[in-house]
């Protein structure tokens, strides 16, 4: 399976773009670069049913945030708060920074 480059980090605000969840807004909490995923804070909600795992304990049912794949999330740009594509470019002190190819500005956490 062939890779994309994945433009998104942890504490990116995201929107949804396709899927159940569309429209909705969130923070990413991981990222999987090897699946080409991220879990987003209450983004794609799962309910896991688990055992006991002692005698008093009881059953229940949990419900947690899946994967969902990058192609289905765009990044919301914190200067001009609005979802676009994300570029990257090198300084003329060497560092790598990511920016908003709508506004220009660095998206990088300060």
């Amino acid at each position: 399976m062939a890779k994309g480059r994945n433009y998104l980090k942890a504490d990116d605000q995201v929107e949804v773009i396709a899927g159940k969840d569309k429209g909705r807004v969130g923070k990413i909490l991981n990222v999987f670069p090897a699946d080409s995923k991220a879990t987003v804070e209450r983004i794609n909600m799962i309910k896991r049913h688990t055992k006991p795992s002692d005698p008093s304990q009881q059953g229940q049912i949990v419900e947690r945030e899946a994967p969902i794949h990058v192609s289905n999330l765009q990044i919301i740009c914190p200067e001009c708060a609005q979802t676009g594509r994300v570029g990257r470019k090198v300084l003329e002190d060497g560092t790598k920074v990511r920016f908003c190819k709508k506004c220009g500005e660095s998206i990088e956490s300060k």
